[in-house]
């Protein structure tokens, strides 16, 4: 997922690892018809009869675009039937599905999108449909609009919309955090105490390897994992819990990557790898084979996305509670940091029923679909608000308070080009498994960076 994914721009191969860490096994779907199966509630319907004022009949064909991953469909068909109701007159068209983004490509290319779309999963990047100039402005737009409530969209967000030389194209919906999962049943079976720094981490660590488990798995065929939920936060902590660093680093400036933080950030992989912490499966195994030796307790933490729950629900034992960490990697007293990842909601620059996708934006962005999306999702939603009291799993309740603490560093999305990020996912197995130092790790990734740069 994107969500869970981890944002490059522009290479087929980064589009396949993000495919792999977030897509499903589902079929692609199109359908005229929103699912019939859950009735509005009287939350969702009160949110769905509310209009902005001076609002338009909706009429006509309406087209979503959405990618299903590991967070599933489930809060689609719920948010779509309700937005369904609202406006009986609207022929709503859902295109959906795990390939559905490679499937509306030559639409794309052909100048025949759909009126919405969720950029999320394989073959899609906001920063490229920008460039292509194939998402509406929504500049002026996003400035005053109001959601079915009547409040500011714009004042809602947690995480602004990103600018693209000044201009808004994309709306945040989605605000997921990289971080390490455990199981807290099993902490508590065993007396392990949940670490709360580095130091911390490390002593955990060895009680758990001293009962015969391994400490730590991550995806070694798909690495952004482990640099999302490890390194990137360690780097931000070793500089003084700034993240100017890494968007310094993601728009190729070499002499950010010169900066001592990077090599302290690797060193602590080195300090985990060198007390034989990581489970040595990891570096040929893909994210569920890994995720599943974590439910079985062959491994204790993983670094993940908040999909993982949700995309391993058909496998995950009874009685598993999920624990979760945005960052291990800090010092003693430093502050955790949440290296979060976003998707979100765009109008095509040729919708058809451009109206019909402005409604529908303002529709999904009530703090009534916010909560909706976190329960059925697995995920925060980018909308502000207390969840504490939702059905939302107790895992996002625990990253939702992460990401509103005030001892918590809260990093924007950071997207990396992909010919770098590629140099860093590969660099950093090597460094997992001793073939290389920090420093070479440094080297290897600044000569692509400076390829970037010609």
């Amino acid at each position: 997922m994107n969500m869970k994914k981890w944002s490059t721009i522009g290479l087929a191969t980064s589009m396949a690892l993000v495919a792999a860490g977030c897509g499903n096994s589902s079929t692609p779907a199109e359908s005229t018809k929103p699912a019939a199966s859950t009735a509005p509630t009287a939350a969702a319907t009160t949110a769905a009869t509310a209009t902005p004022a001076g609002a338009k009949k909706l009429t006509g064909d309406f087209e979503i675009q959405y990618f299903v991953g590991g967070y599933g469909d489930k809060w689609w068909k719920k948010v779509i039937a309700d937005f369904q109701a609202a406006n009986p007159d609207l022929k709503i068209k859902e295109s959906a599905g795990p390939k559905i983004n490679e499937q509306m490509k030559p639409r794309w290319i052909a100048g025949n999108p759909p009126d919405f779309v969720y950029i999320d999963g394989p073959e899609l990047f906001d920063r490229q449909m920008v460039t292509d100039g194939q998402l509406e402005d929504l500049t002026d737009w996003i400035k005053d609009a109001k959601n079915v409530d009547g409040e500011k969209i714009i004042d809602l967000l947690a995480q602004k919309p990103q600018e693209f030389d000044g201009k808004i194209y994309n709306v945040p919906f989605v605000m997921s955090s990289w971080g390490i999962f455990y199981d807290k049943a099993l902490f508590k079976d065993k007396g392990w105490a949940e670490p709360k720094d580095f130091e911390d981490f490390l002593a955990v660590s060895d009680k758990i390897k001293a009962a015969g488990i391994n400490p730590f798995i991550h995806t070694g065929k798909y690495p952004y994992y482990i640099n999302g939920a490890v390194l990137l936060p360690a780097i931000v902590s070793a500089n003084n819990n700034d993240y100017k660093l890494l968007q310094d680093m993601a728009s190729n400036n070499l002499d950010a990557w010169k900066n001592p933080a990077i090599l302290k950030g690797l060193n602590k992989i080195v300090q985990i790898r060198d007390k034989g912490f990581i489970d040595k499966a990891s570096v040929q195994i893909n994210h569920t084979d890994s995720q599943s030796l974590f439910l079985q307790h062959k491994d204790a933490f993983i670094p993940n996305g908040l999909w993982l729950p949700n995309e391993m629900a058909k496998d995950v034992p009874n009685g598993f509670d999920f624990g979760f960490i945005p960052s291990i990697t800090q010092d003693k007293g430093g502050k955790v940091v949440a290296n979060t990842s976003t998707a979100t909601f765009a109008i095509a620059k040729k919708a058809k029923n451009k109206d019909a996708a402005k409604a529908f934006m303002q529709f999904v962005f009530s703090k009534t679909q916010a909560s909706q999306w976190a329960e059925l999702s697995g995920a925060p939603s980018n909308v502000k608000g207390d969840i504490s009291s939702s059905k939302a799993p107790n895992f996002v309740k625990d990253a939702a308070k992460f990401l509103s603490s005030p001892d918590t560093v809260v990093v924007p999305t950071v997207s990396f080009a992909a010919d770098v990020d590629k140099a860093m996912q590969d660099a950093s197995v090597a460094l997992t498994i001793g073939t290389i130092t920090p420093e070479e790790w440094v080297k290897r990734v600044t000569d692509v960076v400076a390829k970037q740069k010609k």
